[in-house]
């Protein structure tokens, strides 16, 4: 059977290369008995392959089974794969045989494998290399002929790194990898695709058809679709029901299709495991006012070296520039007086003092600041401290406590 008759077979509309790829390694592996590992995004169409699989197979007379492994809850999986004794755990009324059992023969689907506890994966295993099983609370060895096909949206490698998918499992499913490419990367097929469904839905709902312009259609095609061909078929089932106006433009479209996060947030390096954090943000800023502050010393500092002149920095104008702009001040009028500093040395250039510039720190305590602001709105409201409390915004009660704990009296 060739591809073109799997696609129209199965319901699988498309051209692309990688779809086409994905359906020849499907063909291939299917008359063999080993196992096969898909991946691909939620909504890709996993469960498609794995039907292809079984039915191209010589199980295709047996059963088939799709479990969902991430529905299932962790205290009850090992039941519902292998089975349990009657009374093995509060609830267990009678004996039940798990889907492998149920199975035997024929094949299952073991979709979002990577969702399974450690302890079931180690049974898996071991299904997996003989054959052989242990109903819950049963010592007897049960044997089973079951071919297993697992699915997952997830990096397995990265989970097994992680130390939450066992690595021996891993390679043990993964003996013929099978990738079913995303929407995104197959943009020949959407278009066709969406007519596909838009005629199936309006057929089913008896609606009139439904037609998109060219804009539309692009429109169509560059969206992202992170749902896959899930998404896809929700929106067409939408608008199929919901649309008054059946020549769809871009404007309509767009109550069906959510907006891009383009303007949002992203997380710098996603494929690494370090990200930058808000620490590291903060680190960030801290030093870069500190490179700022050091550059205003040395702008100073250059003012004082040279006597106090202004005008004689003018060699480093973007300094001067980048200063008065990180500031928000002014900038110099171009007839604007020289403002002359004095420095102590122009008094004793005579006598062979040598200029050099001492760099003071500021004092950064919050105290300090504290103190000296207080003792300002004493001076400036002449000591009358109900004044100087409302202009530190403060209460006169604070302020009273404030002069006796830094002894400002």
């Amino acid at each position: 059977m060739d591809i073109q008759d799997i696609k129209n077979r199965f319901g699988i509309i498309g051209n692309s290369p990688l779809l086409n790829r994905a359906i020849d390694i499907a063909r291939q592996v299917a008359p063999t008995d080993i196992s096969v590992l898909i991946t691909g995004e939620s909504g890709s169409g996993k469960e498609v392959f794995s039907h292809i699989i079984h039915q191209l197979s010589a199980r295709k007379h047996g059963p088939f089974i799709a479990v969902n492994c991430g529905a299932i809850p962790e205290g009850t999986i090992d039941s519902e794969l292998f089975g349990h004794e009657k009374g093995s755990f509060t609830g267990a009324h009678e004996a039940r045989k798990g889907y492998f059992e149920v199975v035997n023969g024929g094949t299952i689907f073991l979709d979002e494998v990577a969702e399974l506890p450690l302890g079931t994966q180690a049974r898996l295993l071991r299904v997996l290399e003989s054959g052989e099983y242990l109903r819950v609370g049963s010592s007897k060895v049960q044997k089973t002929d079951v071919r297993v096909i697992a699915a997952t949206n997830v990096n397995v490698f990265d989970a097994v790194q992680n130390g939450k998918f066992r690595e021996d499992l891993y390679y043990r499913l993964n003996t013929v990898p099978l990738k079913t490419p995303a929407l995104r990367e197959r943009k020949e097929d959407i278009h066709l695709i969406f007519r596909k469904f838009i005629a199936d839905f309006t057929n089913k709902y008896r609606s009139p058809n439904v037609q998109l312009d060219a804009d539309a259609q692009q429109m169509l095609i560059n969206y992202s679709w992170p749902g896959n061909v899930r998404q896809l078929k929700n929106v067409a089932e939408q608008i199929a029901v919901l649309e008054k106006d059946r020549n769809l433009t871009v404007l309509s479209l767009q109550q069906y299709i959510p907006q891009e996060s383009g303007n949002l947030p992203m997380r710098l390096n996603h494929d690494k495991k370090e990200d930058i954090s808000e620490r590291d943000i903060l680190y960030k800023v801290l030093f870069d006012m500190k490179r700022d502050m050091v550059e205003l010393k040395k702008l100073v500092a250059e003012i004082i070296q040279n006597g106090g002149n202004v005008a004689a920095v003018s060699a480093n104008p973007q300094l001067i520039h980048q200063l008065y702009s990180d500031i928000e001040l002014p900038q110099a009028q171009p007839n604007a007086p020289i403002v002359t500093l004095h420095h102590p040395d122009n008094d004793n250039k005579n006598f062979g003092y040598s200029h050099h510039t001492e760099e003071v720190e500021e004092s950064l305590s919050l105290i300090d600041k504290e103190s000296d602001l207080i003792r300002k709105a004493l001076k400036k409201h002449k000591g009358k401290r109900k004044l100087a409390a409302q202009e530190l915004g403060i209460s006169e009660r604070t302020l009273y406590r404030k002069i006796k704990e830094l002894d400002l009296n």
